[in-house]
């Protein structure tokens, strides 16, 4: 029977990858990796970088699968309709991966996905495995490896602990915060975050520590009170874009 691996890779620097991860990786005989096309070809080489630095202990081949188009993010779309078009963005793309498995992956061979960050934190990895598992199409084994999330990565940065004494942590989207851009108590952690929605918040005791790219060569970070320093923020994150092609980034948000 055929085994899938699905790895936490950490946050981009290819020295973030658990010595358990390193182990599970050296069990694989095909890599398979989403290619989001040119915008995101970073993405791919850097997974590329982690497979040649780590995966030594035997032949392994890299397939590039076409990810499917996943739905834009709508403002306008209502919680219900939003959530049904990732739905079926994730079906789409459990289709395309269980093509792959059955083309590319032996009966008795190891396939693995590298998933950014943590397979549990804002990844469809996990739900997309279950969906091709609930096709009946194809059977496998399969077992999850943790990651250092881009959370802790971005901690770890800025030398702060994710939470201060005795308060809450929320973790949330970009689209949520824009729906309603009042934090709460505590520490807010954003991700998903393309609209930079923390623009409209107008506190002027609100802390951010922001970074984008972490754990790459063009890791960018900037902290301080909201208020005086998103304009920074914006003007980093533009020129990252334009000069990378891709920006991945998360923040928090706290008082204090």
């Amino acid at each position: 029977m055929r085994t899938v691996l699905v790895i936490g890779m950490g946050a981009g620097d290819p020295e973030m990858i658990t010595l358990q991860a390193v182990r599970a990786l050296n069990r694989v005989d095909v890599v398979l990796v989403l290619d989001k096309g040119k915008e995101t070809r970073r993405l791919v080489e850097v997974r590329e970088e982690i497979c040649r630095q780590h995966l030594r202990d035997r032949p392994y081949r890299i397939v590039e699968v076409p990810d499917p188009r996943r739905p834009r993010r709508a403002d306008g779309l209502a919680m219900a309709e939003y959530e049904a078009a990732v739905r079926d963005w994730h079906a789409k793309r459990a289709e395309a991966l269980e093509a792959t498995l059955l083309a590319d992956v032996p009966e008795d061979g190891c396939a693995a996905f590298l998933v950014w960050g943590d397979p549990s934190l804002y990844d469809s990895t996990i739900r997309v495995v279950h969906n091709i598992l609930d096709r009946g199409n194809v059977q496998f084994d399969w077992e999850v490896f943790p990651g250092i999330t881009s959370l802790q990565a971005l901690t770890a940065r800025h030398r702060i602990p994710l939470n201060q004494i005795g308060e809450q942590v929320v973790i949330t989207t970009g689209r949520r915060l824009a729906a309603d851009p009042t934090p709460p108590e505590g520490t807010t952690g954003v991700m998903l975050d393309d609209g930079l929605a923390c623009q409209a918040i107008d506190d002027p005791e609100l802390q951010i520590y922001w970074g984008a790219n972490i754990g790459t060569p063009d890791e960018v970070l900037r902290a301080g009170l909201l208020t005086e320093v998103i304009g920074e923020i914006v003007e980093a994150r533009a020129e990252l874009r334009e000069r990378t092609g891709w920006v991945m980034d998360t923040y928090l948000l706290r008082r204090g």
